[in-house]
């Protein structure tokens, strides 16, 4: 029953989106209110359809409905009802109906957000709006249709099904994919718009300003899609690390490359209206990247720890990619004498050359990457021989231009527009500058000898700096003004200028970040040693003493655990049991970790491996300091997103109520 319904649903849902495309392009080719009205309602009636399907697979994966081929591979009588909710993106076929089922979302909200409201100019672009966010969940659709069905049976029906992978059985399953694929999904609006600007030829900035907070948003949820995807593989593989640049790693990282550069670039269009035929490229780049990365994932070509939903459509991405590169790149060769910049660059010590450098380092990184992903294919298919490229090169190439991607985020943001001054420069700039040098003084003076990690300081005081001289700046001169308090010309300071104040939030978090990785990169350490009960592991300042193991059945596997006890200074601090976990249908055990998290350092634990009469076990124990910062740093993102996206009104309300405070 599911099945047959199912099946019709996508069957259907193919019909409705190409009636909703076809429809929409009529409507605005003849000016016919009937035809547009039709195709909007053809795009909620699309949401709903594959509303319905998401709701059907569901319900077979809950129920334990094992006639599903999909079903049957993802999911056991045994798994717990969250595992089962989270299969539906575990493998190929349910992750690409999530997929369409987000697509056909954002184009409902699309519809209802601007088709009937808003100045002309949205209504004009809608129709390709529309058309080409069905265009895309045609692709998509079909491959469901035709392809890689969720509904597709199974003979004979088994008595339970093969499950997750045992990497995907942790609550983080249920977050990380969501974030990632609300964030790639969220490109295509941006991207929509663009198509429609072009082919409509209304090519001012006009479409640019409609997809600001949508283009926001979408980098907002890929950034947290690879910060907790971090979280996740520090918490689950059992390696201590949460960056291997592994190829879907770089998946993910390339379209947050070129999102972020577009991000910054816009700012020059809307201002100088300059540099529109390079938006319109890095916005395309930033979608084809999307498709690319789906590409890498879904082909099995490279192999990958997060490859979990290998299967036999990489080809049909690559011809999707494709045709994306070629329509794009043939539109906007077709209006090149309309996409004329009308400012110019004034000079080089200027803002606009802060973000174009910006611009230019991003993308730099971002074709490293590419090039260090795809090069093991080309040299398979040159040389008939496979090459891994490792950590090493994608170091070597990437972390000078972070540096410098750092610099500018220190720079951008305060130097003037146009022409920058001998006094704005000294104004601005003379102060971080001076507390920055010192800062890394006193490190250097504390023991700090890295060049590397002296050269991240330095540059992370530096635009904390600048950062903390902006705010207190902007808040002193409007509180003595306005003759206001602190807090209330604070609260006013990021509702008048959300994006500027928010962005430099922003950049916080990122620095953040980066200072949890040179120190957690850098000042590592661990240990790894075989214990018999009652006998411990030094390592610095702490101590772990192996007390024994303990096992015990699960629903879907064996774990088996040791109790240790982790000393600091002598004094006990932390009980910790990290594991072993043995599946039925897996040949090797899955490692299961435990830590003790902390701000300034994590007392990261792993059980090697282990005698089966319980006498010994090998512990490893790593000393992570200032990883937390990674996490807190990506808050400290979304923080500053939420400022900068944040409708006027309710930062409105904050306002009000930071005035209502004593002074």
């Amino acid at each position: 029953m599911i099945s047959t319904l199912g099946g019709f649903v996508l069957f259907l849902a193919v019909g409705v989106t190409l009636y909703a495309a076809g429809a929409s392009v009529i409507g605005a080719r003849q000016g016919r209110e009937d035809w547009l009205a039709s195709s909007r309602n053809a795009v909620l009636a699309h949401f709903c359809l594959v509303t319905l399907a998401i709701f059907l697979l569901e319900y077979a994966l809950i129920t334990s409905d094992f006639s599903l081929r999909y079903v049957a591979n993802t999911s056991t009588r045994g798994s717990l009802t969250r595992y089962k909710i989270a299969a539906l993106w575990g493998s190929l076929e349910g992750s690409i109906l999530l997929w369409e089922w987000l697509q056909s979302l954002f184009a409902a909200l699309v519809v209802a957000r601007y088709s009937n409201r808003g100045p002309s100019g949205y209504r004009h672009l809608m129709p390709y709006v529309v058309a080409v966010m069905q265009g895309i969940s045609v692709f998509f659709l079909c491959l469901m249709a035709f392809g890689v069905n969720p509904f597709a049976r199974i003979f004979p029906v088994p008595p339970d099904g093969r499950g997750l992978n045992p990497l995907l059985e942790v609550t983080d399953m249920l977050i990380h994919p969501l974030l990632l694929y609300l964030g790639y999904v969220g490109f295509t609006v941006p991207f929509a718009f663009a198509k429609a600007a072009l082919i409509t030829g209304r090519l001012s900035e006009e479409w640019l300003s409609i997809t600001r907070r949508w283009t926001v948003v979408a980098w907002l949820f890929l950034t947290g899609g690879i910060f907790y995807g971090g979280w996740w593989s520090y918490r689950t593989l059992g390696w201590g690390g949460y960056w291997a640049w592994d190829p879907v790693e770089n998946a993910s990282f390339m379209p947050w490359l070129i999102g972020t550069a577009f991000i910054h670039s816009v700012m020059i269009q809307e201002r100088k209206q300059m540099l529109r035929v390079w938006n319109l490229i890095l916005i395309t780049l930033t979608f084809s990247l999307v498709i690319f990365g789906t590409f890498l994932t879904r082909s099995g070509i490279l192999g990958s720890v997060h490859a979990f939903a290998d299967g036999p459509v990489g080809i049909m991405f690559l011809a999707f990619l494709s045709l994306v590169l070629f329509f794009s790149f043939s539109l906007i060769a077709y209006r090149a004498d309309r996409l004329k910049g009308r400012g110019e660059l004034d000079s080089i010590v200027s803002r606009e050359s802060a973000f174009l450098l910006n611009n230019v380092v991003l993308v730099g990184i971002c074709f490293t990457v590419f090039l260090g992903t795809i090069f093991p294919l080309l040299a398979e298919a040159i040389r008939g021989t496979k090459i891994s490229v490792g950590t090493p090169y994608f170091n070597r190439v990437s972390v000078p231009l972070g540096m410098a991607l750092l610099l500018l985020m220190g720079v951008g943001p305060l130097i003037a527009w146009g022409r920058a001054s001998l006094n704005n420069l000294r104004r601005n700039f003379l102060a971080p500058g001076v507390g920055a040098v010192v800062g890394t003084a006193i490190l250097y003076a504390v023991g700090v000898r890295e060049a590397e990690v002296l050269l991240a300081f330095l540059l992370a005081f530096f635009v904390i700096g600048t950062i903390v001289f902006e705010f207190w700046v902007g808040t002193r001169t409007r509180a003595r003004t306005m003759e206001e308090g602190l807090l209330p010309a604070f609260a006013t300071l990021l509702l008048k200028s959300r994006r500027r104040y928010g962005g430099l939030i922003v950049h916080l978090g990122v620095v953040i970040a980066i200072i949890g990785i040179a120190i957690s990169s850098v000042y590592k350490v661990e240990r790894e040693q075989t214990l018999k009960a009652g006998e411990s592991l030094a390592i610095g300042r702490y101590s772990v003493r192996f007390d024994g193991l303990a096992a015990g059945e699960r629903p879907t596997h064996i774990l088996v655990w040791a109790n240790l006890m982790a000393f600091k200074d002598g004094k006990p601090l932390h009980e910790l049991v990290p594991g072993q976990r043995f599946y039925p249908n897996q040949q090797s055990p899955f490692a299961s970790v435990d830590a003790r998290y902390h701000w300034n350092e994590d007392l990261y634990v792993i059980l090697s491996t282990f005698e089966r009469d319980g006498s010994s076990a090998t512990i490893k124990v790593m000393i992570n300091p200032m990883i937390s910062w990674i996490w807190i740093g990506g808050g400290v993102i979304l923080l500053g997103v939420i400022v900068a996206v944040l409708p006027e009104r309710r930062l409105a309300l904050l306002t009000v109520r930071a005035r209502e405070q004593p002074a």
